[in-house]
């Protein structure tokens, strides 16, 4: 019997339509059903392609004991973070002021009257283990808790509902008295040690930090540490590991090794995205490693192959696990990437499956469970007998070969992938939804690789993308984050308004002589500055001032996680703007802007390497004025705080106009005393 998230659009929350715990969505009837009721709320946050949300939702959620129990003692409410990062991000801190750390799925004990958390926790297990106590004897003690405790009750949620509005004012003034120079070596430096190879643990793209590191090498900071050579060790690690799916392109979430071999195999919009435009980047900077160039490719094919839908936006995400054969009841983590030996030794050749040996990390005992990921053991072009031989393998996986197979239609739920007859292997299902944020990000990467490569798929994927979101996402003249099957839904949140923003600006200077994209983005930046910004403190509240009553707090994120912050892409937009409108009101924004976090930059610069790349665009920004062909040419460079503004009636014999924030430089008599002016530029001690 299906329960009332079978009604709902969300993928994740579709995959508990069939627990026996009485669901419900999170809405004013559920907060209000459980004021009404004494009931404390069990408030369930996580994913679709969430690993260990699905393992809890196939073990605990659909338990009848615990179902039992919750539906009589609590009331229970399920969340996609996807759509609300709001409450997630709340909630999520709550979790980290209670136990030091995070993750989902994210359980949270939530008060009726108030919403304030006064429990939470990860992963449940149903029986103890792992060192976790049971389900069930959690959700006993904490109902005896909430009705014999109320004194004690009170005081936890006092405690941490101060914390919360704390850390949502943020403080505002830095006693330490140091340089925006001083402030970005702090920045730098930091990023700089996080990104370094380490010996032990998971391994996590963690671009912004990357992205930070390599813009601060032009500043030549005194360090023990090389920042180019960190910056191109993590984009090899990235192109040649195994978090990089060699056969089909596209990049996994992380590694669960130090040595970049083993993913968690979840392959997220928003990492692509990210990576695809990092590795041009790098390429842009002189480090023009084959393996960069080939993952970017494989990437968009994969991306245009699996990920976009026929309106030309992109879809969230896949999953992990998928199954093996249309009978097993539980999908396999990694199953559609994986090689066993005797499948290896069935679709190679000898010559290619020795030159395979040679190149990848392949063995007959496998690296993973008894297979085989593929990581590659050396940068460089790959030879044509091992394209070949990952052809092969593209046929084997998906039961036709990669020039063939334009589209891959996705397998939308686990019914759907076990009943469709695949010609190859059973796909992991696809989250088909469309998150403005995300598809930002790969509409910058596209446009990015665009500058670098000059591909003209990179940029017409990223312009349908793009003029997806413009035509659908706006709704009695609001822009909306989601879109399911043509239906947009959910005010947009600060990281939409951001990122798109972001993407707007991107687009414009890869077809500058297209004035639309920065007409949408000035348009767009209007509503993010009245809906979002506050006057009091500075910077983008997370959710509209009209959209914020279900929440305890109004929070202003700073800090990156697997994606930028809000506050650190948009803070980099207004002086982007500002350069390429002359309106200087959105440079007092910026400044206002870097006023508010430039504390917690001091105190916690390994929270929010966004917030110092936005400093750096506010320190070193640069507007070159001139003509498309010697745009062209410069574009391609890494000009980390430059913009482009295309000019026709430049005066005759000037190739271009170099402006440092406010004031212009002398007319240039050449290309290269251009150049000089430009690198002079981006680096104002």
């Amino acid at each position: 019997m299906t329960n009332r998230l079978a009604n709902t659009k969300s993928l994740y929350l579709r995959k508990h339509a069939e627990n026996p715990i009485d669901w419900w969505p999170w809405c004013d009837q559920a907060l209000e059903t459980a004021k009404l009721e004494d009931k404390p709320i069990f408030l369930s946050i996580g994913y679709s392609s969430c690993h260990w949300c699905t393992v809890m939702e196939g073990e605990a959620f659909s338990d009848l004991a615990i179902a039992q129990y919750m539906n009589q003692n609590f009331l229970p409410i399920k969340v996609d973070r996807e759509e609300r990062p709001d409450i997630d991000s709340i909630y999520m801190q709550s979790l980290q002021m209670m136990s030091g750390s995070g993750g989902w799925p994210l359980n949270v004990f939530l008060s009726p009257d108030d919403l304030v958390p006064f429990y939470a926790g990860t992963y449940f297990p149903v029986d103890p283990r792992y060192g976790r106590p049971g389900f069930l004897q959690v959700l006993q003690a904490l109902r005896r808790y909430y009705d014999t405790e109320k004194e004690e009750l009170r005081q936890r949620k006092a405690v941490i509902l101060e914390a919360l509005l704390t850390s949502a004012v943020l403080q505002t003034t830095n006693d330490q008295q140091i340089t925006d120079h001083q402030l970005l070596q702090t920045g730098w430096e930091t990023a700089t040690k996080i990104i370094t190879p380490k010996q032990v643990g998971n391994s996590f793209p963690m671009i912004p930090y990357c992205e930070l590191v390599l813009r601060g090498t032009r500043f030549n900071f005194p360090s023990p540490y090389n920042g180019q050579q960190i910056a191109t060790q993590r984009g090899l690690d990235l192109a040649l590991g195994g978090i990089y799916d060699h056969v089909a392109g596209g990049f996994h979430r992380y590694t669960v090794d130090p040595t970049w071999t083993v993913p968690h195999f979840e392959k997220m919009l928003y990492d692509n995205g990210q990576i695809v435009e990092y590795l041009a980047n790098l390429w842009s900077a002189g480090v023009q490693e084959p393996a960069f160039k080939r993952a970017i490719s494989g990437t968009v094919q994969w991306l245009q192959r699996e990920m976009t839908a026929s309106q030309g936006y992109f879809y969230a995400a896949q999953d992990a696990d998928s199954f093996v054969n249309s009978t097993d009841t539980e999908p396999e983590e990694g199953a559609f990437y994986v090689w066993s030996f005797p499948e290896l030794q069935q679709l190679l050749t000898t010559e290619e499956l020795t030159e395979l040996q040679q190149e990848f990390s392949v063995s007959v005992n496998g690296n993973f469970e008894g297979n085989n990921v593929l990581q590659r053991l050396h940068p460089g072009e790959l030879s044509e007998t091992l394209e070949i031989a990952l052809g092969k393998l593209f046929t084997g996986r998906y039961g036709e070969t990669l020039e063939n197979l334009a589209t891959f239609p996705p397998a939308q739920d686990n019914q759907q992938a076990k009943t469709i007859n695949w010609s190859g292997k059973i796909p992991a299902v696809t989250d088909t939804k469309m998150i403005v944020a995300w598809n930002s990000l790969m509409i910058s990467g596209l446009a990015r690789a665009y500058q670098v490569f000059q591909v003209d798929n990179y940029l017409e994927l990223a312009k349908k993308a793009a003029n997806f979101i413009l035509n659908h996402q706006f709704v009695n003249g609001r822009f909306h984050r989601l879109n399911y099957e043509g239906e947009a839904t959910i005010l947009a949140q600060s990281e939409d308004y951001a990122f798109f923003i972001k993407a707007l600006l991107d687009l414009h200077q890869a077809d500058v002589e297209n004035t639309n994209w920065l007409a949408a983005a000035i348009s767009l930046q209007d509503e993010f500055n009245q809906y979002l910004w506050s006057p009091e403190l500075g910077g983008y509240f997370n959710t509209s001032s009209d959209n914020s009553q279900d929440l305890i707090i109004r929070e202003r994120s700073f800090a990156d996680n697997a994606t930028p912050s809000a506050n650190g892409i948009a803070i980099a937009n207004l002086v982007r703007l500002s350069l390429l409108t002359d309106n200087l009101s959105y440079l007092d924004l910026a400044e206002s802007g870097i006023k508010a976090f430039q504390a917690v930059m001091g105190e916690s610069p390994q929270a929010c390497p966004s917030l110092f790349t936005a400093l750096d665009w506010y320190r070193n920004c640069t507007l070159i004025r001139s003509q498309t062909e010697p745009i062209k040419s410069l574009i391609s460079q890494y000009l980390p705080t430059v913009v482009f503004t295309n000019v026709s009636d430049l005066p005759e014999g000037i190739i271009g106009l170099v402006c440092q924030g406010l004031k212009c430089l002398p007319a240039p008599g050449s290309f290269e005393e251009l150049l000089t002016q430009v690198q002079k530029s981006q680096n104002r001690n």
